[in-house]
């Protein structure tokens, strides 16, 4: 087992160099000509470690990546390529790797994840069994991805999502989220001549956003924040219309279905206001139950390497995992980088534990794949 360790240990300047040139491919998800060129970076390199193309999977126009190994039914990898960091970031953020820090954009989330993915592959003698997804808008909501992950949770019998660890932890479980998109309709009218012949949208508005705030129910661990706020159009005149998005986060189904609900039932506070919402679930948690299996094998795999001991814990974030998860796959998260900092100026990436990492998910790879042969 150890020996797995030894090996990747051994190619971490190739870890390197090969998470440079993905972090200096910017890939900002609203930026179709950039995400398709990292689109090809991602592909030749896991062509160049794994021995085998992927197919180039297009949907809404978007490109996403697939390898499969075999039947490549027993267990997927999932990753993505996308960031939120625009074009141009790399003159603020320059990839660097100063005193064990390894910094960029997109390095932590989820670029350094994506390599050791491949590295982990690379030194498998048999992939029978692995499917590979690298999806290019997670950071979106993973609008046109979605069927293409689904799809493949529901063939397979386990899944390892590359994204990063928090703060060396494994996740175990993440919120479900839900948004909603909440519309005002009011009436125009002079601000000083006629006021009162107006439906003000911005106090509607307001009346909403407090009743949106107060489904909130923190012993739950439920958050309803509302977000964007748009209202008005001129100073001198009453407000016709407003908008409000709205993120909210919850441990359960059954905290999104009661938020669900109480949105539904939203009245308007103001005669002749009128409500206009959409939006809904968007990701299902990824509760205990789908990864307590995985993790209990990823703790001994990990003490079997010789690394110690190995920690979960619960996330509010989402990621693809919810997906996998709500599609009925056993599910373990948070199997990319250690470091910190995603989406934010100090993001980075603890050099020493690449080589570790991309061993944990070989040895979980080696074990899974194998079980039913």
């Amino acid at each position: 087992m150890r020996g797995i360790g030894a090996a990747l240990e051994a190619r971490l300047p190739d870890i390197l160099a090969d998470i440079e040139e993905l972090v200096t491919t910017e890939s900002p998800t609203a930026d179709p000509a950039a995400v398709a060129k990292c689109a090809e970076v991602v592909a030749a390199l896991g062509a160049r470690l794994t021995g085998s193309a992927p197919e180039r999977l297009t949907a809404g126009g978007r490109p996403h990546l697939r390898w499969r190994f075999g039947s490549g039914d027993r267990v997927l990898l999932l990753g993505h390529f996308d960031t939120v960091w625009p074009v141009g970031s790399l003159a603020t953020h320059p990839y660097a790797v100063t005193g064990g820090r390894l910094t960029g954009p997109g390095c932590f989330d989820m670029k350094s994840g994506l390599v050791q993915l491949f590295h982990a592959l690379s030194v498998l003698d048999d992939l029978d069994g692995v499917t590979v997804l690298a999806t290019s808008d997670e950071e979106t909501g993973s609008a046109t991805s979605r069927e293409l992950i689904e799809a493949a949770a529901r063939r397979t019998g386990a899944v390892l999502v590359l994204e990063a660890s928090a703060e060396g932890a494994l996740k175990t479980a993440r919120k479900g989220v839900s948004t909603y998109d909440l519309r005002i309709t009011g009436r125009a009218a002079h601000a000083g001549l006629e006021p009162h012949l107006g439906v003000n949208a911005s106090v509607e508005l307001a009346h909403q956003v407090l009743a949106i705030a107060a489904l909130a129910d923190p012993g739950a661990g439920t958050s309803v924040t509302p977000t964007v706020l748009t209202s008005g159009t001129t100073r001198n005149t009453v407000p016709a219309s407003a908008e409000v998005l709205v993120d909210v986060r919850a441990w359960t189904t059954a905290e999104q279905a009661r938020v669900d609900a109480a949105f539904r039932g939203l009245p308007p506070v103001l005669a002749g206001a009128t409500l206009s919402l959409s939006g809904g679930p968007a990701r299902a948690p990824l509760q205990h139950e789908s990864s307590a299996a995985l993790f209990v094998r990823a703790r001994k795999l990990y003490d079997a390497l010789g690394y110690g001991d190995l920690q979960g814990v619960s996330v509010g974030g989402g990621s693809d995992g919810n997906l996998t998860a709500g599609a009925g796959a056993p599910t373990l998260d948070g199997l990319g980088a250690v470091g910190g900092g995603a989406h934010a100026d100090d993001e980075h990436v603890v050099v020493a534990e690449l080589p570790r990492r991309a061993a944990l998910v070989t040895a979980l790879v080696h074990e899974l794949a194998g079980e039913r042969k």
